[in-house]
């Protein structure tokens, strides 16, 4: 788990269990203006949200060894954590049924890694955060 803090345009937590991926993400966040928290399991990104962590984004992997992000979107709203975040699968699944249990689960948006380049990724994410509009009420 990293935090990085700077003058910020939100927070995203970021579970994704390849870690390059996830630095690489958490950078690309921070380069661009974001409070960022990186977990590389279900468990630690949990365990972030208990300690009072409140992100304005979750940016999450489905496939992930011992909990999948479909565990992560139910210990989201089981614990009620991170009520004002976008929940956004960010994954390598394409076919249709992961994208519908995602959304049915509370998923704002399915992003599939292959479609979009990090930069792309971030300005998503950023659209989302401005959909809730947890910032404007800041």
């Amino acid at each position: 788990m990293t935090e990085t803090t700077q003058t910020s345009k939100g927070s995203v937590l970021i579970v994704d269990d390849d870690k390059f991926l996830a630095d690489m993400y958490g950078m690309k966040f921070t380069s661009a203006s974001y409070t960022v928290q990186t977990c590389l399991s279900v468990n630690d990104a949990l365990q972030v949200l208990k300690s009072g962590f409140d992100p304005d984004a979750v940016l999450f992997d489905l496939v992930m060894p011992e909990h999948d992000g479909f565990a992560l979107l139910e210990g989201i709203k089981a614990g009620k954590f991170a009520p004002h975040a976008a929940l956004i699968a960010l994954t390598n699944q394409s076919n249709d049924s992961d994208k519908q249990k995602a959304e049915s689960l509370g998923a704002d948006r399915y992003i599939v890694k292959a479609s979009m380049i990090p930069s792309e990724v971030v300005a998503a994410v950023g659209e989302e955060i401005a959909k809730k509009g947890k910032m404007s009420a800041k």
